[in-house]
């Protein structure tokens, strides 16, 4: 069954491929987001639908479908590119094997802050809407999720101390950190998080402290490091052909709704990190700054990492590093 996120119910009158559904005269647009109601990122969703219909006195209203209930997270891009949604919100690393530039901000340890992630951002936009355009789609805004940090079942002076331990990965990316940081990758998918921890299966992981504090992540670590290894981000985007549709004024106030979106969505992103982390210190977690030696090491990883992305993506890739490392 759908669940649709919406201030009143309106009955869609029209649907179909690239179809905009116009009800009691306003213009109905849908968004499909795969994140629970309950997620900052769908509140978010939620308030930028508002401020819209807000600003257009009802000539648009946004219906948000939360955690999968119009189309699956892996289907969202292309059912948006297809014309079937008018629009939709997913993460920009699973874009990647078709936008390669999308990966800028799941290389790990290049960004030590939000103002870094931001500053990131800035830079990547007009070449992630440039990709966007090509595949008639029009970027509206993205938002971080709190940064990854290091959990461990005992102390961590450097990356020599993890050599080893058995770290949980999820994708060939965090296969790829845990074997250069001398560890064993364990596969484990998020839908076992809470019993491979529960079981001690994994010494070590790398995740924000939103996902330490959902999967009681203390059931095992008692170890958290800040080492901030990246700010991966979601993006929220329309169909190139219903953004144009709904005229100059209509776009004008969802294009104002979306950028007040992303200043709104970035600083609920630290505030939830923030909260995040006082919970795993009351639930018995030591929360640590990484030594020197530690952020050397990771740094260094920084390095590999880059090089290695711009070895797999090409020129467009130094379009993005060489102004971020410049400013750095």
């Amino acid at each position: 069954m759908n669940h649709r996120v919406t201030r009143r119910t309106f009955t869609l009158l029209a649907c179909g491929a690239g179809a905009l559904s116009s009800v009691r005269g306003a213009t109905v647009w849908r968004i499909a987001t795969g994140y629970p109601l309950e997620n900052f990122h769908t509140a978010n969703l939620i308030a930028m639908a508002k401020d819209v219909e807000l600003a257009t006195q009802g000539q648009l209203h946004i219906d948000v479908y939360p955690k999968n209930s119009l189309y699956a997270l892996n289907a969202i891009q292309s059912a948006v590119q297809d014309g079937k949604v008018e629009a939709g919100e997913v993460i920009m690393s699973s874009l990647v094997a078709d936008l390669p530039i999308a990966g800028a901000d799941s290389v790990p340890f290049i960004t030590d802050s939000y103002a870094d992630a931001l500053r990131l951002w800035r830079i990547q936009r007009p070449l992630i809407e440039k990709a966007f355009a090509s595949r008639g789609l029009e970027v509206l805004y993205a938002v971080p999720w709190p940064p990854q940090g290091l959990y461990s079942t005992r102390p961590l002076g450097g990356l020599g101390d993890m050599r080893g331990m058995r770290m949980r990965t999820f994708n060939a990316n965090t296969a790829k950190i845990a074997t250069l940081m001398g560890t064993e990758a364990v596969d484990v998918p998020a839908t076992e998080l809470n019993k491979a921890l529960a079981d001690g299966r994994i010494d070590c992981m790398m995740t924000s402290a939103v996902t330490g504090v959902e999967s009681r992540a203390w059931q095992s670590m008692h170890y958290f490091y800040e080492i901030n290894a990246f700010f991966p981000k979601n993006i929220v985007f329309a169909n190139k052909k219903a953004w144009d549709a709904i005229g100059a004024p209509l776009r004008e106030a969802l294009k104002n709704a979306s950028a007040a979106a992303e200043l709104r969505g970035w600083s609920n992103s630290a505030s939830v990190a923030a909260q995040s982390l006082e919970e795993l210190k009351r639930s018995g977690m030591k929360i640590e700054s990484p030594s020197y030696l530690f952020g050397r090491d990771v740094k260094r990883l920084g390095e590999r990492f880059s090089l290695d992305w711009v070895k797999q993506v090409g020129v467009s890739a130094n379009d993005v590093f060489i102004p971020y490392f410049d400013k750095r």
